[in-house]
């Protein structure tokens, strides 16, 4: 049987105006801030008009470690919030936007898949509402007020060898990690030695996703340590006086964007920074504001459980005073496969055996999410070459991990394909059983922490770190940020450092190369194995396939 693509899917969608989807929210014609006839942003008024409401039920979706054989985590976090709407239930989704480096590169959009999308597609996983142009241009600008003030005397005596903030752009391109700035002569500044991250890797991404509100936003911007002086005290964004520029340029991308699935169902898609390298969740605002309006919010974090999920709690639910009702694992049996041992092309062959071997990564996980505190519900992403034998095998080996498995069609069917997910999730966020915790208290050191995430989450024997890195964080603690948190920068394929080590791999160690210290977002970067914050394309990447047709329609972005 042939299956339509996920762009034709998209594109037959029976959109609404986005007004009548802020009608179903209550919200005011006047205070959504209309992108064409699809989409809107959410004023600041409104948002700061609904903070007295009673909060809804907070659904986390998370999911096993990524493998080529897919997961499907934003196509369950719709397919989930469809089926929440089905059974009666005001819910509403919360996610990320798309990068469009991995867009061009290898993995693709961020708007769901089948019948369980987000809309308008082509808009989301492109330009969108400029958000992220504005926090490129936002970060750049602050990058250009820094050599500019080196450039006019250096009042503030700032040495150019520690100069630590890095430049950023919304592309894949290895060429810029490490490059040379200020060539040319006198009129064109002092060389150094600099680089380039990805946008969803900057600071200021971190701090538009965490900040409460734009004073917040501000405050956090000023905070930023973008250099240090010769006696190694930093120098801050305040000190360069950019935060207020900054802010002004990041005015419209703290609102929310508001859009909708392909039922019709509302969904918020605001920030994006990554999980493997930056702390993998949506805006804080979009979700506390969701809240406000919706009795069921069903987010995501990025990547699997153990980065995604592990920061969402960590960071996010710290920062924002936000606890999760329940959790939503997602996996497939084609993963569960992959991990046992069978290679990509036989995947379509039914292999209990293989399934049964390849639990291991979904049931560390599952142990994980419960030292938070939160009850876990797997669910088993339905693909179409799914046997009964391969899905009962998964359901058994959830029961035996004290959890269940429920199988969810909604790729294939939409809401209806998920209304016995969305019907057990509901009920488990009803009953108030959660009892979150953080894995570890604020005044714990910074190392140990690391080491708590690394031996807890990773199952690691231990962390190595050279007497400089340590020395460096010991620093930070006399300075008064030992009390923040952890974002770890590492591969989101393993639980250790080694991408190709699938399961739940035990006896290794996790290597930090170097940390990096987001004052104004409010944690610790620590850099660990070979990733990298600024990644490349593959050998042949997905922007060779991208077109317009004749029609003036977009081909091979999905």
């Amino acid at each position: 049987m042939a299956y339509k693509s996920d762009i034709e899917i998209a594109r037959a969608a029976q959109k609404k105006p986005i007004q009548e989807i802020g009608d179903k929210l209550g919200i005011p014609g006047e205070h959504l801030l209309p992108y064409g006839h699809d989409k809107a942003k959410i004023s600041q008024s409104y948002i700061d008009s609904v903070q007295g409401n009673k909060s809804g039920k907070l659904i986390l979706v998370t999911a096993i470690n990524p493998t080529p054989a897919g997961e499907g985590k934003t196509t369950t976090t719709v397919g989930l919030g469809d089926g929440l709407n089905r059974i009666g239930k005001k819910a509403m989704v919360c996610i990320r936007e798309a990068s469009l480096g991995p867009n061009f590169g290898m993995k693709g959009g961020a708007a769901g898949g089948g019948y369980a999308q987000v809309v308008p597609m082509e808009d989301m996983n492109l330009h969108f509402t400029g958000d992220f142009h504005a926090i490129t241009s936002a970060h750049s600008l602050l990058s250009a007020m820094i050599d500019n003030h080196i450039y006019w005397g250096n009042e503030l005596d700032i040495d150019i060898r520690r100069v630590v903030w890095r430049r950023v752009v919304d592309m894949n391109d290895r060429a810029l990690r490490q490059i040379t700035a200020s060539l040319g002569g006198v009129s064109n500044g002092f060389p150094r030695e600099t680089g380039f991250d990805i946008t969803v890797a900057s600071e200021v991404m971190a701090i538009l996703c965490l900040a409460k509100n734009l004073k917040d936003l501000e405050e956090r911007l000023g905070a930023m340590i973008v250099a240090y002086r010769r006696d190694k005290s930093p120098v801050y964004c305040r000190d360069i006086e950019a935060q207020g520029a900054m802010t002004v340029l990041l005015k419209d991308a703290m609102q929310p964007n508001l859009v909708q699935t392909l039922e019709n169902n509302p969904a918020f898609v605001h920030g994006g920074p990554f999980a493997n390298i930056a702390h993998g969740c949506n805006s804080v605002t979009a979700t506390t504001t969701a809240l406000k309006i919706a009795d069921f919010v069903v987010t995501e974090a990025g990547f699997g459980a153990d980065l995604g999920a592990e920061k969402f709690m960590n960071i996010k639910c710290r920062k924002a005073g936000l606890a999760p009702d329940c959790v939503v694992l997602v996996a497939t049996v084609r993963a569960m496969k992959m991990n046992g041992g069978v290679a990509k092309a036989d995947l379509g062959a039914e292999n209990v055996d293989a399934v049964k071997d390849g639990c291991a990564n979904l049931g560390r996980h599952i142990a994980n999410l419960k030292s938070f505190g939160v009850p876990v519900v797997v669910a088993i992403n339905h693909f179409v070459n799914d046997t009964e034998a391969e899905i009962d095998a998964v359901k058994a080996y959830v029961k035996e991990q004290g959890s269940e498995a429920i199988l969810s069609r909604h790729w294939e069917l939409g809401s209806e394909g998920s209304a016995e997910l969305a019907t057990r999730v509901a009920e488990i966020a009803e009953s108030g059983v959660s009892e979150f915790k953080t894995l570890y208290p604020d005044e714990m050191p910074l190392m140990k922490k690391i080491e708590t995430i690394a031996k807890n989450i990773y199952h690691a024997d231990g962390v190595v770190a050279d007497s400089k890195i340590r020395d460096q964080l010991k620093q930070w603690e006399d300075a008064g940020y030992g009390n923040l948190p952890i974002c770890m920068a590492k591969t989101q394929y393993s639980f250790t450092t080694d991408p190709t080590r699938r399961g739940a791999p035990t006896g290794h160690s996790v290597p930090i190369r170097e940390v990096r210290l987001s004052a104004g977002a409010g944690f610790v970067v620590v850099v660990c194995g070979e990733i990298m914050t600024m990644p490349g394309l593959p050998r042949v990447p997905a922007a060779t396939s991208i077109r317009l047709n004749e029609g003036g329609e977009i081909e091979g972005l999905f």
